[in-house]
């Protein structure tokens, strides 16, 4: 018999409480809830230790998976990023400012810019991504690299329909 958790604890409540609804979706959803929460505190404290915020951390690792010369162009960014075009132009500015990135004219259309990543915002992001993957892995310990990659599966699976939409925002 595997250990139980809190969410056995809640589910076993509702069902005492309301024995007509059916509360299976708790065992998975509840879960998920509680660990995107471990995650998120994994994840804060991975950027604060470079200094960046989470946003940040979207941006400049959507510029550094572009490869060199690590540049995208502000719609690239939306898409990635799933912000509006508002909120990109304020990250930018936020950015640029702290000297993470830069603006560049675009050199195939004189009308467009470019954002590209500065040698400081490299840095920051790969420190950030290797303080993210200790904890990460650090989350995951409980679980063989067979089981994680069943995980990944079914959250796939699970997930592929809201991508799909995410895309139509």
């Amino acid at each position: 018999m595997t250990a139980r958790d809190e969410v056995d604890r809640i589910v076993a409540a509702w069902r005492r409480e309301r024995p007509e609804l059916d509360v299976e979706p708790l065992q998975v959803l509840s879960r998920v809830s509680r660990l995107a929460r471990h995650l998120d505190l994994a994840r804060k404290q991975a950027f604060a230790a470079s200094d960046l915020e989470s946003w940040e951390f979207d941006v400049l690792s959507a510029l550094r998976r572009a490869g060199k010369p690590y540049e995208l162009s502000p719609k690239a960014l939306l898409q990635q990023t799933l912000v509006s075009s508002g909120t990109m132009t304020n990250r930018i500015d936020r950015l640029t400012t702290r000297e993470l990135v830069e603006r560049r004219t675009d050199p195939n259309d004189g009308r467009s810019i470019r954002v590209r990543m500065t040698v400081e915002g490299r840095v920051r992001v790969d420190r950030a991504m290797d303080a993210l993957m200790v904890n990460e892995e650090a989350l995951l310990q409980r679980l063989s690299r067979a089981d994680q990659e069943k995980l990944a599966g079914l959250l796939r699976t699970l997930s592929t329909d809201f991508d799909d939409e995410a895309g139509e925002l």
